[in-house]
């Protein structure tokens, strides 16, 4: 039975304070969490502008408000800036290794002093352990841990999904002290990379909000497809 053909309950979350638009609504479509979840049917659902959150598959559904959009960058296309090749070379000292989980404490205390300094005021502070497995881990195979090091000294984790074609970046978390080096912009610009050296046509990054300061980084990252009325399209 392929993707196409395999029929999902969703469900609609009561209206809540969104996190990202002032004054809004927010709505979100997920789902049935006892459904049975394929990659196939992950990356099916992904075309269609659908997220991941530990074993949750969602999307905005909000009545009143279409500003999160979907977006991912073609990797066969997308060439570095001069800005974003400074930070590549700014970053070509640290080594990558693909860990098969980050169970252990060093991970997990990486992640809570990130969440901790760099977003008080976001949703997921104070970070904790249970919030930390809930968010980061899946149950079907395709999630990896891409893992940097500076010497011996763990500066970043990007969790990402593979999928079909693609490569789904979940999130990433890295060492507050070293906020010089632009880390959340080198993970992204180093799953691009990799995500070609696979032979993947894309990267998802998520959704990407045009008048929100905390979403506008991911416009950088041109030339960037989203998703508007059921299809992809160049964003102009």
């Amino acid at each position: 039975m392929t993707a196409q053909q395999t029929t999902i309950k969703l469900y609609a979350t009561h209206p809540h304070p969104c996190s990202y638009v002032d004054d809004e609504q927010a709505t979100t479509l997920f789902i049935d969490p006892s459904a049975q979840v394929t990659p196939e049917i992950y990356h099916h659902l992904s075309q269609q502008g659908f997220r991941r959150s530990g074993c949750q598959l969602y999307k905005p559904y909000c009545e009143f408000c279409s500003a999160c959009i979907p977006v991912r960058v073609p990797t066969d296309i997308f060439t570095p800036k001069r800005n974003q090749r400074r930070i590549i070379k700014r970053n070509n000292d640290l080594s990558v290794i693909e860990k098969d989980n980050i169970n252990d404490s060093v991970f997990y205390k990486l992640y809570e002093r990130y969440i901790n300094e760099k977003h008080t005021d976001g949703d997921m502070f104070p970070a904790s352990r249970e919030q930390y497995d809930n968010f980061l881990t899946s149950e079907w195979g395709v999630t990896r841990y891409y893992c940097f090091y500076l010497g011996d000294h763990l500066a970043a984790v990007a969790v990402t999904d593979e999928l079909e074609d693609c490569l789904s970046a979940i999130y990433t978390f890295y060492d507050p002290s070293l906020n010089n080096r632009s880390l959340g912009s080198y993970a992204i610009l180093w799953q691009i990379a990799h995500a070609k050296q696979l032979g993947l046509d894309y990267i998802y990054l998520g959704y990407w909000i045009k008048d929100c300061q905390k979403m506008s980084y991911k416009s950088q990252y041109r030339p960037l497809e989203i998703y508007i009325n059921d299809q992809w399209t160049k964003l102009t």
